[in-house]
């Protein structure tokens, strides 16, 4: 995980990301990839560099094999976990990216999000 968010911030720095939305877009990997290792099966994070109306941006996708996310609505509530966390890890990316979508079903979940430079 370490190394994801590590190529989080260089993307962000290498698109000149103020050092704000660079440290949104790194926790918003690490909160991804914490919930891949905690719930996750064959799970995968990519990070790719996008272009866009307001510039370009850093575009992470999250997918895994399963087992899915049985309530949505429930898993997008800042408070709810299944695991015992917080239950902040998906709201807060919401909030920390400009764009989030989130797609689940018993064969696996995919979320995707931008973050844009400016």
């Amino acid at each position: 995980m370490e190394q994801a968010r590590r190529q989080a911030r260089q993307l962000a720095t290498s698109l000149a990301f103020d050092s704000t939305r660079a440290e949104e877009l790194a926790l918003s990997v690490t909160e991804l990839g914490t919930n891949l290792l905690r719930y996750a099966l064959d799970g995968e994070l990519v990070l790719s560099i996008v272009p866009g109306p307001p510039g370009d941006g850093v575009h992470i996708e999250s997918r895994d094999a399963g087992p899915g996310i049985v309530d949505l609505e429930l898993a997008m509530q800042d408070g709810f976990s299944t695991g015992g966390g917080l239950g902040s890890g998906l709201p807060a990316v919401r909030r920390l990216m400009d764009e989030f979508e989130l797609v689940s079903s018993a064969s696996g979940t995919k979320v995707v999000a931008t973050k844009w430079a400016h």
